[in-house]
């Protein structure tokens, strides 16, 4: 049985990672709307649902890299080098504490929303870090900028989206909420 859930959790997690590499491409062409929709996050926020945390950290830690190195975009440093961070923490906390809170539909939404908060948070704290830890360079405004303003649409689409596709999969009982 733990064979059968690690192959799984091996497909699911090489799907998602696949959708995380193939859905930029729907809005790459105007970077700025890219940038505001946030596509690579969904697929890595639900890796972590689905197939747990050290999983969804996988994917969001590799997505951004391998899209930097084989396609130029994002650009390696900051941007993707920050995001491999930021995305690492998405797929990480939102498997986690999915599994931890009891398993009530707002528990979901929490799960998000923390999830979020916390790889925003590490976004902006290896930008600073990259900036030289200037915070001429990059100081509140930027963050904020950076991991809310310019965001927002991807931040509605996210919490609209993801919990829908969780409740939908739970019903189904493609997701085993035991794990």
């Amino acid at each position: 049985m733990k064979k059968r859930k690690t192959t799984l959790n091996v497909a699911l997690s090489a799907m998602f990672l696949a959708l995380a590499y193939v859905l930029p491409f729907l809005t790459g062409q105007i970077p700025q709307i890219g940038s505001m929709l946030c596509p690579m996050h969904i697929p890595v926020i639900l890796c972590g649902y689905f197939c747990g945390g050290p999983w969804g950290f996988i994917v969001g830690a590799v997505a951004p890299l391998l899209r930097s190195f084989t396609l130029g975009m994002p650009t390696l440093f900051p941007k993707a080098f920050a995001m491999s961070f930021e995305l690492a923490v998405y797929g990480l906390m939102s498997g986690i504490l999915y599994r931890v809170l009891p398993k009530k539909k707002i528990n979901i939404y929490v799960s998000l929303v923390l999830s979020m908060i916390a790889g925003r948070l590490v976004w902006g704290i290896v930008q600073f870090c990259c900036m030289g830890l200037d915070a001429t360079e990059f100081g509140f405004s930027a963050f904020w900028a950076g991991a809310v303003a310019n965001a927002l649409p991807g931040i509605v689409i996210q919490i609209v989206l993801i919990p829908i596709i969780v409740m939908l999969t739970e019903k189904t009982k493609l997701i085993d909420k035991k794990l």
